[in-house]
């Protein structure tokens, strides 16, 4: 299979006049020759959703943040380059390769909504991407393509949650990354005034922001928020049509997918797959298969979703397909099990960085799933019980209940897909009176991927020493970290 080089070109554009002479800037040019509704009808008609993992149709995304406009306020286009998927490097390739049509898909958004401002939004740790990034704002403000707009990046910090929307502009308005109720097509970026918050509310809080209409008490306007690489995607559609965006790709799920490949195979890598490629033939175009005399057991899609077996292998990579085999189509990080691989391991490590990550807003989250971390361990030291393997389905039911985003339903989803299809392995484990007991296994390493070098994935080995307040003390101080960061007077403080 041959990949293809719709969003991730073949090699780096490494200027402005560059990415002209390939033929951006035409969306960008053609888009302020329309009005809103011109080009929200267009991005509708391509049939493009959301390549951050949820998959929400983008025209519809534009559509409710025009409804939702401020008379008086300005709307905000933040662009989500928060990677922090286990497995996935999609949107830090696509920068590295060319920022350029990134940034001019987020320019057409801004023209849409009537924008002042245009946030990207990424991790401090994204050294050279960040520099890069910046650089080809800088050309693009030079070249007069902003247009008076104000064009920034937000370094944010290493916390999972730091990725999801809410949490994101939490961040941006100096907070912890603690996902809020109010989406941001209600409630979206705005600066925070220390002296206009009542030191006996807690109405500026995350887990306290109640949903804001137009006119609501939070005087917030609506903030567009996207992902890297369905930005990516909005230039070339408006440049040549929603049409000529469907020749590729399937009805319902048209375009094409970024996919990062990892794990056990032959060589790691990111790449680009016309949507309703099978998840085999990516793994063998992007990572070359499985490794020599091995067979793949399992796929893990990220810590969002169920696994998926050896016999789903043929499932084509499309939001409808995946969904019919019980899984998600996620930010298309795919991380490959083969038959060498206890995934009693493989459960641990899913539990450890969702339970460390949880901030503790919902006590299900963190309890349960601290608990449930616990108790994966033990399987893995092969000291469980029959009355452990109980305690785990129990914790599996509860672990997702009163949920504000998706990190606990993910927990539940993902361990308990692995329960479901390799029980056996972890019952293993389990001590019995006339049965050998497996050996022990080391949890494997679910963390952030921070590069891949040559065909080599290279993982956030600092996650093992990661405490469930987000410190990395020596010991954990038993606070979780809404408890320990969750004072609204308490800003930001970035890592170093």
């Amino acid at each position: 299979m041959t990949l293809v080089h719709r969003v991730l070109f073949p090699s780096p554009i490494t200027s402005l006049d560059e990415y002209l002479e390939r033929g951006g800037g035409v969306g960008l040019e053609t888009a302020r020759d329309h009005d809103a509704e011109w080009i929200v009808a267009e991005v509708a008609a391509s049939g493009l959703r959301g390549r951050g993992g949820a998959g929400f149709p983008t025209g519809i995304k534009w559509r409710s943040v025009l409804e939702y406009a401020s008379p008086d306020l300005a709307t905000t286009v933040i662009v989500n380059g928060a990677e922090g998927e286990p497995g996935t490097f999609k949107d830090r390739t696509i920068l590295k390769r060319s920022p350029y049509q990134v940034i001019e898909g987020a320019l057409i958004a801004a023209h849409v909504v009537d924008a002042n401002e245009v946030i990207f939004g990424l991790k401090k740790s994204f050294g050279h991407v960040v520099s890069h990034l910046q650089s080809a704002i800088d050309e693009v403000v030079a070249a007069g393509w902003a247009d008076g707009l104000s064009m920034r990046i937000f370094q944010g910090p290493n916390e999972y949650l730091y990725g999801e929307e809410t949490a994101l502009l939490e961040t941006m308005e100096g907070r912890y990354p603690f996902p809020r109720v109010s989406p941001p097509y209600r409630r979206g970026e705005v600066e925070v005034v220390e002296h206009d918050i009542d030191a006996t509310s807690r109405s500026g809080l995350s887990a306290h922001v109640e949903m804001a209409d137009v006119a609501g008490e939070t005087g917030a306007p609506p903030a567009l928020v996207d992902n890297v690489e369905t930005m990516a995607n909005v230039a070339r559609i408006i440049a040549r049509g929603a049409a000529w965006f469907r020749t590729e790709g399937t009805d319902r799920s048209p375009g094409t997918i970024v996919c990062t490949i990892t794990g056990n195979v032959v060589h790691e890598g990111v790449g680009e797959v016309i949507m309703g490629t099978t998840l085999r033939a990516a793994i063998d175009a992007i990572g070359g298969g499985a490794r020599p005399g091995r067979a793949i057991k399992a796929i893990l899609v990220g810590v969002s979703s169920a696994v998926l077996t050896a016999d789903q292998l043929d499932t084509p990579l499309t939001y409808e397909d995946m969904a019919a085999a019980g899984t998600g189509l996620g930010s298309a990080g795919y991380i490959v099990i083969d038959d060498s691989v206890d995934m009693t391991a493989v459960a641990a490590g899913v539990s450890r960085f969702l339970a460390v990550e949880s901030c503790g807003q919902c006590t299900p989250c963190k309890v349960d799933g601290l608990s449930l971390s616990d108790l994966l361990e033990k399987f893995c030291a092969s000291n469980a019980s029959h009355e452990d393997y109980e305690r785990l389905l129990r914790l599996i039911d509860t672990v997702g209940d009163r949920a504000r985003c998706s990190l606990a339903t993910q927990h539940q989803v993902v361990i308990g897909s692995i329960v479901a299809k390799f029980g056996s392995e972890l019952s293993a484990h389990v001590a019995h009176v006339d049965a050998a007991v497996a050996p022990p296994v080391a949890p494997m390493l679910i963390a952030e991927l921070e590069a891949i070098s040559g065909d080599e994935a290279v993982w956030d080995e600092r996650h093992r020493q990661k405490q469930p307040d987000w410190t990395y003390s020596e010991r954990w101080s038993g606070k979780v970290p809404a408890e320990l960061f969750g004072d609204h007077r308490h800003q930001l403080t970035l890592p170093e």
